[in-house]
């Protein structure tokens, strides 16, 4: 099974297995990853799984949507690398993927 690594802002990491098909925010709340909410049950509508998506990556991710690009403008620390992880479904070639969690998610 692939696994997907959560990094907290404080350094604490989390290398998860994450099955194909399945968000990035479920991910992270079926293992009880600290710092993914996921408030909105992944409807993208509110923001609280927002992470910075390792560079490295940007390739084999989704384009935004609309919606997706709208929620992320309300959050504290936006960078380029800013996406909600209930946008990103996990597939093979996402193996090892590297997320961090901003520090307003404690």
């Amino acid at each position: 099974m692939p696994t997907v690594v959560f990094i907290e802002h404080s350094g604490d990491r989390f290398e998860v297995d994450a099955p194909i098909g399945k968000s990035l925010m479920q991910v992270a709340l079926d293992n009880g990853v600290p710092g993914i909410l996921g408030d909105c049950g992944g409807s993208c509508s509110c923001a609280t799984c927002h992470g910075y998506v390792d560079e490295r990556w940007a390739a084999e991710l989704p384009e935004k949507s609309e919606t997706e690009v709208f929620m992320l403008e309300g959050v504290p620390d936006l960078r380029p690398n800013s996406r909600l992880c209930c946008q990103i479904r996990m597939k093979p070639q996402l193996e090892g993927i590297v997320v961090h969690l901003p520090q307003e998610q404690v």
